[in-house]
């Protein structure tokens, strides 16, 4: 019992460090802030890729339920705002989770695994809230895809410093055009 809530402590210290932005925690700030020495971490967790996934598969769960929410109801240009206001929300909730694994995915080949599963997930949600772009050509669909990213998302916010409803204004207004344009 011991040994599961050290484990547990180092996946929570793990979590906390890249919520307050340290997107590639080393072994030895993960074991100080779980308080166990870094000899434990390595004992539940054969190496930091397999922390990390363990991390990423957590979060995960923790936060799917942000993506499928929302109301899917009303007429197109509803559903596409409502779709977007969600995705905010979702990205504002986790955006450090993605920062990290994006951080890592050159190193870890568990992360590429699960961040292609996460990406393929988002496009079938986004599907689910729009079931017009299943009629839209390959190019639109991935034009689609671009702007409704986290990494479009975080590109407005962070990058260009745009608030939040000024970004979702933006990312509404640009997918509608996509998805109307004939």
């Amino acid at each position: 019992m011991r040994s599961e809530r050290s484990r547990q402590a180092i996946i929570d210290a793990m979590l906390n460090l890249v919520e307050e932005g340290i997107l590639v925690p080393t072994a030895q700030q993960v074991s100080e802030r779980a308080g166990v020495g870094i000899r434990s971490v390595f004992r539940h967790f054969n190496d930091m890729e397999s922390l990390f996934a363990t991390a990423d598969t957590r979060i995960r769960e923790q936060y799917q339920g942000l993506f499928a929410g929302g109301n899917r109801d009303g007429s197109l240009q509803d559903r596409l705002l409502h779709a977007v206001e969600q995705r905010a929300l979702s990205y504002e909730a986790i955006g450090n989770q993605f920062l990290t694994t994006k951080a890592q995915l050159w190193r870890y080949p568990i992360l590429q695994e699960q961040y292609a599963r996460a990406q393929r997930q988002l496009r079938r949600d986004l599907e689910d809230w729009l079931p017009e772009l299943k009629n839209l050509c390959s190019e639109k669909r991935e034009m689609v895809d671009a702007v409704a990213s986290f990494e479009y998302w975080n590109r407005l916010r962070e990058h260009q410093s745009l608030g939040r409803k000024t970004s979702i204004k933006l990312v509404t207004r640009l997918l509608e055009s996509i998805i109307l344009d004939d």
